[in-house]
């Protein structure tokens, strides 16, 4: 199972990391690849990625059931493809270091199936964690950012 988990830690209070990753919209178009999304409930919405498959580019569509807000420390989700035969799960998980100090934690895990399981998985075993770092690094830059403006 291809996934991958980044920490950081962002010199802000939980409360504040919470407030921007408890709402998707603040932070879906940081995803790399990210090319749109729509919520259909509260706890289910609709992503549409870009994905590089070896020389080949794909439009990816997944659906991201979100199965627990735990305010203000953790969401967990559920995807499944509805383009590729592809499932996974993950989470966002803050921790508090003190009263402005927070580490953010990212995890993914995906796994493709069908006939060219073997190579979406091969693939993906690289793609995952890079994707979670750079989605990682990109929320604590706009972070940042929104603090810098204050």
């Amino acid at each position: 199972m291809p996934s991958g988990k980044t920490e950081i830690i962002m010199d802000l209070s939980i409360r504040e990391v919470w407030n921007f990753v408890k709402d998707m919209d603040s932070w879906a178009p940081l995803v790399p690849g990210y090319i749109t999304h729509k919520k259909i409930s509260e706890h289910l919405s609709e992503w549409v990625f870009k994905q590089d498959i070896g020389i080949i580019k794909k439009k990816v569509t997944l659906l991201i059931t979100i199965k627990e807000w735990i305010e203000p420390e953790k969401v967990t989700f559920t995807l499944n493809g509805v383009t590729e035969n592809i499932t996974g799960e993950g989470y966002f998980q803050a921790e508090s270091l003190g009263k402005n100090r927070t580490k953010m934690t990212g995890y993914l895990d995906m796994t493709a199936g069908g006939p060219i399981a073997a190579m979406m998985n091969a693939v993906l075993k690289n793609s995952v964690p890079k994707t979670g770092e750079k989605m990682t690094a990109a929320i604590a830059a706009k972070l940042g950012e929104i603090k810098a403006g204050r």
